[in-house]
C-alpha cells in the first residue's frame, strides 16, 4: 500500500495538482464501506495539497438524518445514488458537485476459510445458526443482500438467523469476530492484492442486485471550503481511481 501511496503522490504531481497556499480542513462523512480505502486516500491528499482531512464513516442512512440536522459535514461520500440526488433536491448541496466515485462490490463472506463456496451454494443448503447483513433501511449494501437473497430464492428461509448492523462495519465486526458465521460484506473489507485476503467468499453476481453506485457530493455548509473543491476533485483524478480499483471497486 505504501507503493501505491507513493505512487498515487508522483501522478497526481506529474498532473499538476497544486500545494495549497493557504491549508483548510475539511470535513468528510463516508460510507463504512469505503474505510480502508478513504484512510489511503485523506492521508495521500494530505500530504499533497496541506489540507487536513477529517473523516467520519458510518451508515448512509444515518449520515443523512444527520445532515438534515445540521451535521458539520463539508463533503458526503454515500454508499448510494440515491442519498445525494435526495440531498441535491432539497438544496442541501452544492449544484453540479455530485459524481460517481466507485462502484462497490457484494460479497457473502465468513472468516473460516473454505465455509462458504464459490457459488453461494452455503445459502441454500442452510446449515448455520446466523447470517449477518447491514440494515437494509441503513445501509445500501445492506438492501443489495436483501434483494440478493430474494433472486437467489433464500430470503424467506435465512430471515429468521439474520444478524443486522447498522452500518457495513458493525456487519463485518459480527462475521470477522465469529458472532455469525458468515454474512454479506462490502468486498473492499476483504479484498486485498487482488483476491479476498483471509477466510472465504463468493462474490456475488452483479444481476443479483441493483447496482451499487456511490456517489460524493459538496454539502451546502461546505460550499465556501476551498479544500472541500481540492478533495473532490482529488478523488476523481486517474491515480485515486487506481487506488479505488485496488480495493475491488469498479468505475
Amino acid at each position: 500500500m505504501k507503493n501505491i501511496s507513493r505512487t498515487l503522490i508522483a501522478g497526481l504531481l506529474s498532473l499538476g495538482v497544486s500545494f495549497a497556499v493557504q491549508a483548510e480542513e475539511v470535513q468528510v462523512a463516508v460510507a463504512a464501506n469505503f474505510t480502508a480505502p478513504m484512510k489511503v486516500i485523506a492521508a495521500d491528499f494530505e500530504k499533497t495539497t496541506g489540507h487536513k482531512v477529517v473523516a467520519t464513516f458510518g451508515a448512509t442512512g444515518k449520515f443523512y438524518a444527520q445532515i438534515q440536522n445540521g451535521a458539520p459535514f463539508d463533503v458526503f461520500l454515500a454508499a448510494d445514488d440515491e442519498t445525494p440526488a435526495k440531498l441535491e433536491k432539497e438544496n442541501g448541496s452544492v449544484a453540479g458537485s455530485r459524481f460517481t466515485y466507485a462502484t462497490g462490490k457484494l460479497v457473502l463472506w465468513s472468516a473460516k476459510p473454505d465455509y462458504v463456496d464459490a457459488k453461494g451454494e452455503i445459502l441454500k443448503k442452510n446449515t448455520f445458526a446466523h447470517i449477518a447483513l447491514a440494515t437494509p433501511k441503513l445501509a445500501p449494501y445492506g438492501l443489495a443482500a436483501e434483494e440478493a437473497m430474494k433472486k437467489f430464492g433464500v430470503y424467506d428461509s435465512l430471515q429468521p438467523k439474520f444478524v443486522q448492523g447498522e452500518s457495513i462495519g458493525q456487519t463485518y465486526t459480527f462475521v470477522a469476530t465469529g458472532n455469525a458465521e458468515l454474512g454479506f460484506v462490502a468486498l473492499s473489507q476483504v479484498y486485498e492484492g487482488g483476491k479476498i485476503k483471509s477466510g472465504s467468499g463468493w462474490i456475488v453476481p452483479a444481476n443479483l442486485h441493483n447496482p451499487i453506485r456511490q456517489d460524493a457530493v459538496i454539502l451546502s455548509k461546505g460550499k465556501d471550503n476551498k479544500a472541500a473543491a481540492e478533495f473532490t476533485k482529488y478523488l476523481q483524478s486517474e491515480p485515486v481511481k487506481a487506488v479505488i480499483r485496488s480495493f475491488g471497486y469498479d468505475l
